[in-house]
C-alpha cells in the first residue's frame, strides 16, 4: 500500500496537481475504503487487483486534473455533507464565512424567511436551514441540474429547503427578511487564465460580464422588490471588484458594510436600504 501512495504522489505532482500527498492519500482510501488510520496502520500491505485498478482509474482522472472532490463525488461543508458535480460549483471554503454572516443577521429574528439566490449545491440554504430549524428557507437557481443536485443535498442531510428555478428573483416576491447569494462574479477575461480544475465548474456560476459584476447588479437592482422592510442583502464577490459594488450601492441610497474572507481579503458585501 505504501507503495501504491508513493507512486500516486509522484505521478500527481508530474502532473501538476497542486496538493498531490494530500490528493493520494485520498485516491488510496476511496480505491481500498479504508479511513486514513487504517491506511496508516496497514502501510506496507499489498492492494489487491480490483484496488489496483481502481486506483489507477482515479489517478488517471486527477492526472488529467479533473477535481479531487467530482472523484470523490462529495464533500465536507460546514456542518453538511454535499454531493458535488460539474451541475454547480464545487463549495469554497471561504464561503463559510458568508454564512457566518447570514447567521448573525438573522441571530435575533425569529421565524426569519431567507432567499439563497444561485443555490447551485444548496449549501448556503441548507446551512442556514440547519442552523435554524425555524426558519422559511428558500433556494433558486437558473439550472435545472444544479436544483436537482441541491434537492438530493437536501435529501441527503435531511433538511427542508424551498427549491425554485428562476432567473434570479424572477418570479419571487417575498418579502425576505434575508437575500444572500454568492453569484458569478469573475470578469469574462479570467475564463482564459483559469486552472485546469476550475474548467470543470460551470461557465455559467463563474464569469460574469468584463468586470464580473454584470448578474450581481441585475440582482442589486431587483433586491428592494423582494426585501423585507428592514431586510438584508449579503452577497460574495471578487475582491477585485467588491469595492466597485460597494461604492454603486452607497451612491443608490444603500448602508454598506463590506467584510473579509478567512485570509483578509475584502470579499462580503453587507447591504440594507436606507429609509427614504
Amino acid at each position: 500500500m505504501g507503495t501504491a501512495l508513493r507512486g500516486t504522489v509522484r505521478r500527481l505532482r508530474q502532473a501538476g496537481v497542486p496538493s498531490p500527498e494530500a490528493d493520494a492519500r485520498e485516491l488510496v482510501q476511496r480505491a481500498t475504503g479504508l479511513s486514513r488510520l487504517e491506511l496508516l496502520m496497514g502501510s506496507e500491505q499489498p492492494l489487491k487487483a480490483r484496488e489496483l485498478w481502481q486506483l489507477e482509474h482515479l489517478t488517471q482522472r486527477r492526472e488529467a486534473r479533473e477535481p479531487l472532490q467530482h472523484l470523490l463525488g462529495e464533500v465536507e461543508w460546514g456542518d453538511l455533507r454535499l454531493r458535488v458535480s460539474t451541475a454547480a460549483l464545487i463549495p469554497r471554503p471561504e464561503t463559510e464565512v458568508l454564512l457566518v454572516l447570514a447567521l448573525a443577521q438573522i441571530s435575533a429574528k425569529p421565524s426569519p424567511r431567507v432567499l439563497d439566490v444561485g443555490t447551485g449545491t444548496g449549501a448556503l440554504a441548507l446551512g442556514i436551514k440547519r442552523a435554524r430549524v425555524d426558519a422559511e428557507v428558500t433556494a433558486s437557481d437558473i439550472s435545472g441540474e444544479a436544483l436537482e443536485l441541491a434537492r438530493q443535498n437536501a435529501d441527503l442531510n435531511g433538511l427542508t429547503v424551498t427549491f425554485v428555478q428562476a432567473d434570479l428573483l424572477a418570479g419571487l416576491s417575498g418579502p425576505y427578511d434575508l437575500l444572500l447569494s454568492n453569484p458569478p462574479y469573475l470578469p469574462d477575461a479570467d475564463q482564459a487564465l483559469a486552472q485546469p480544475e476550475v474548467q470543470h465548474d460551470p461557465v455559467l456560476a463563474l464569469y460574469s460580464g468584463p468586470d464580473g459584476l454584470t448578474l450581481a447588479r441585475r440582482l442589486v437592482a431587483a433586491a428592494p422588490r423582494v426585501l423585507a422592510s428592514g431586510g438584508v442583502m449579503l452577497l460574495e464577490l471578487d475582491p477585485r471588484n467588491v469595492e466597485v459594488l460597494a461604492a454603486e450601492l452607497s451612491a443608490a441610497g444603500w448602508s454598506v458594510q463590506v467584510h473579509p474572507d478567512w485570509v483578509g481579503r475584502q470579499r462580503f458585501l453587507l447591504a440594507w436600504l436606507l429609509p427614504r
